[in-house]
């Protein structure tokens, strides 16, 4: 069972699971888009909510592995919808986990390199320290909400001896993204022959890491018995500051006009935003314990993201959910 499993991550990782011949259950609350053409044709689809603990027991009834993929996500919605990202991603969670363990089923939560919040030392290893900025700022709500979420999983698996796994995705990237997120919003704006923001000139460093690497890795942690009671960060160690991203994605879009568009972060996004400089992800045990490194170069992402965006006209008509 894939829950979230018509977002962007999940709706890829469905596609794999199909793939490779195992029979997939959907659960979430929305139905698969316009391309997701394998899910529709080949996996079950249950509409629900995550917090909803008896259809999600019903529906993880005889499921081997479940993978956690739902939660609220995204820069616009922790800043105009907090208390949503704490009660859907912490109480969707819990109403997960009880519905695994009655299953008997193992679990892969997908978690985020936000838990790191803005520890300086990079790169982060992953027991390594959390640093937060205020709880005034809203920009912690997603980082704490997952960080939370990561202790509840561990205790289900000492309290109760359910066997799961955590995954933390830095920067996936690639086709099916809502335009919200660095890469995404950048391919949607420069298709669309609008100018590309950079925030505060483009020096912070990200590691951006192609989708099709992220499900690899997540698969593997929901077939590796030595994954149970592990956390993996799941990125690419090559950092690339933003505004070689936006260039990279410009130069492939092509077009005329105004290219790329100066942003001040504090007065775009207001003062419950705080940014980070640096987000890089040391994948070493991923690599020693699952044998998973990212193959995809990020060129070579960027150009399948924005072939993919071009042939879905749908995807460029989507509003455009970043700052201006």
């Amino acid at each position: 069972m894939v829950t979230g499993g018509c977002g962007f991550l999940g709706s890829h990782l469905v596609e794999h699971l199909v793939t490779r011949g195992d029979t997939v259950t959907v659960f979430d609350s929305i139905a698969p888009g316009p391309d997701q053409v394998i899910a529709r044709d080949h996996a079950r689809f249950v509409e629900g909510d995550i917090r909803d603990g008896d259809r999600l027991t019903e529906t993880a009834a005889g499921a081997d592995v479940v993978y956690h993929m739902a939660a609220v996500v995204g820069v616009d919605r922790y800043l105009a919808r907090p208390l949503d990202v704490i009660d859907i991603n912490v109480l969707g969670t819990r109403a997960v986990l009880d519905a695994a363990l009655r299953a008997g089923a193992r679990v892969v939560h997908a978690s985020t390199s936000e838990v790191f919040g803005k520890n300086p030392a990079v790169p982060w290893r992953e027991n390594d320290d959390r640093v937060l900025g205020p709880t005034t700022t809203d920009r912690w709500t997603y980082s704490s909400s997952k960080a939370l979420i990561e202790h509840m999983v561990f205790a289900f698996a000492r309290q109760y001896g359910l066997e799961a796994a955590v995954v933390r995705y830095f920067n996936v990237y690639g086709p099916r993204q809502r335009p919200a997120f660095l890469i995404s919003r950048s391919v949607h704006r420069a298709l669309n022959g609008h100018p590309v923001p950079v925030y505060d000139q483009g020096g912070q460093t990200r590691c951006p890491t192609f989708v099709d690497d992220a499900v690899a890795g997540t698969v593997i942690a929901g077939d590796h018995v030595a994954a149970a009671g592990e956390i993996f960060n799941i990125g690419s160690m090559r950092e690339t500051t933003v505004r070689e991203v936006v260039d990279l994605v410009t130069e492939l879009a092509g077009g005329e006009g105004p290219r790329t568009v100066e942003v001040d972060t504090r007065a775009a996004l207001g003062a419950h935003y705080e940014d980070l400089n640096r987000r890089v992800p040391d994948n070493t045990k991923a690599r020693d314990v699952l044998g998973w490194v990212p193959t995809t170069d990020l060129a070579d992402g960027l150009a399948r993201t924005v072939g993919w965006a071009r042939a879905n006209p749908w995807w460029l008509a989507l509003p455009d959910s970043g700052a201006s």
